[in-house]
């Protein structure tokens, strides 16, 4: 059964375990698509998907309405994400502007971070701005933890976090999104924008790789 408040304590821990439940749960309910042969199995399907951005989207239209906000999706893996969110911000706040940020902290088909964050330059001023950043998942928290320190270095009024998918059991330091979609398992995690060696964004759905399929590079 789903934890419930007087099984929890504090607070907190009982919304964290709730979240893990619900993933866990569909994950055991969505079946794999025969012509995905690399999927171990569907943990967010398109549904799942659609529901949690429409939610998001409302959210942040709210949050932001007089605020005229610069959103920067960072690139490459949050591409489909953020399409879908910007376009789910409605009614969309007036002046709000979209524009991209690439940032990588991997190296060719590795899965972990190697230590160095490459950020390009910012396309736009920031400076007297608010600033959401839009992420696919959040894992460590370094390279996040760096666009927002280089964001609020240029100038920005506030620098906040909209992200689908939460890895907390790898964060390594204490940031976490102002916005989340999904607490995320401690699984390779592909599509909807989420790749490996730029394979399988396709996918309308968040699933779990094979793990014979990047185990050598581990």
């Amino acid at each position: 059964e789903a934890p419930t408040s007087t099984q929890c304590t504090p607070h907190r821990r009982c919304v964290a375990n709730l979240r893990r439940f619900r993933v866990a749960r569909a994950a055991m309910s969505k079946p794999v698509p025969e012509c995905d042969v690399d999927v171990l199995k569907v943990i967010l399907d398109e549904g799942d998907i659609a529901a949690k951005v429409s939610e998001l989207g409302a959210k942040i239209a709210q949050d932001y309405k007089d605020l005229k906000p610069i959103l920067l999706p960072v690139m490459t893996g949050a591409f489909i994400f953020s399409a879908d969110l910007v376009r789910a911000i409605r009614p969309p706040p007036q002046g709000m502007r979209i524009e991209s940020l690439r940032a990588s902290s991997y190296l060719g088909t590795t899965t972990l971070s190697n230590g160095e964050v490459a950020i390009a330059p910012l396309s736009i001023d920031v400076k007297g701005q608010h600033v959401l950043l839009v992420e696919d998942i959040i894992d460590t928290g370094h390279t996040l933890e760096k666009i927002r320190t280089k964001v609020m270095g240029e100038g920005a009024a506030s620098c906040k976090v909209v992200a689908l998918l939460n890895k907390r059991e790898r964060r390594e330091n204490g940031l976490q999104p102002e916005y989340e979609g999904f607490d995320c398992p401690n699984e390779f995690v592909i599509g909807y924008g989420l790749d490996f060696d730029s394979k399988y964004r396709e996918l309308p759905y968040v699933g779990v790789l094979k793990e014979e399929l990047y185990a050598h590079i581990l």
